[in-house]
């Protein structure tokens, strides 16, 4: 928010009599609410999309590696430039291989972390709520305070 615009909410805070409230979703029907929703059975499939596409990696991306290598050796003992090249092409394919599955790895790894890491910051919040009188405020309880 730029150092104008907080200056216009002010006024019109002072205008109104009224109290300004901040890091809240805005009024119902006045605007589009929040913009960014995670749902943990969406980061979950996706987490498993990510670890099944590691796995077939793994298998169906080396299915010709042998060949491949054994190919280019041929060549190159038979006297072709082409066996050399085909080997470059091999060890090409093989990096890029190996970094396609690390980066599945790394996002399915990331998914699971933050769905745990999640879920404990949730559980930690609504353990660690109280009322003024000091009692826990389970989830009803504070949803009532919202309506």
């Amino acid at each position: 928010m730029a150092w104008d615009e907080w200056e216009q909410v002010k006024a019109a805070s002072a205008a109104s009599g009224s109290a300004t409230r901040l890091n809240q979703l805005a009024a119902s029907g006045s605007g589009s609410g929040s913009d960014l929703t995670v749902h943990d059975n969406v980061l979950g499939k996706l987490g498993d999309m990510a670890r099944s596409l590691h796995g077939q990696l793994a298998t169906d991306g080396d299915h010709a590696r042998v060949a491949t290598f054994e190919a280019s050796n041929d060549l190159f003992n038979g006297g072709l430039d082409m066996g050399a090249g085909l080997l470059e092409v091999h060890d090409a394919w093989n990096t890029k291989l190996r970094t396609l599955r690390e980066a599945c790895g790394h996002i399915s790894n990331h998914l699971d972390h933050s769905r745990s890491t999640h879920a404990a910051e949730e559980k930690k919040i609504v353990l660690g709520m109280q009322d003024a009188d000091g009692r826990t405020m389970t989830v009803s309880r504070i949803y009532d305070q919202f309506t």
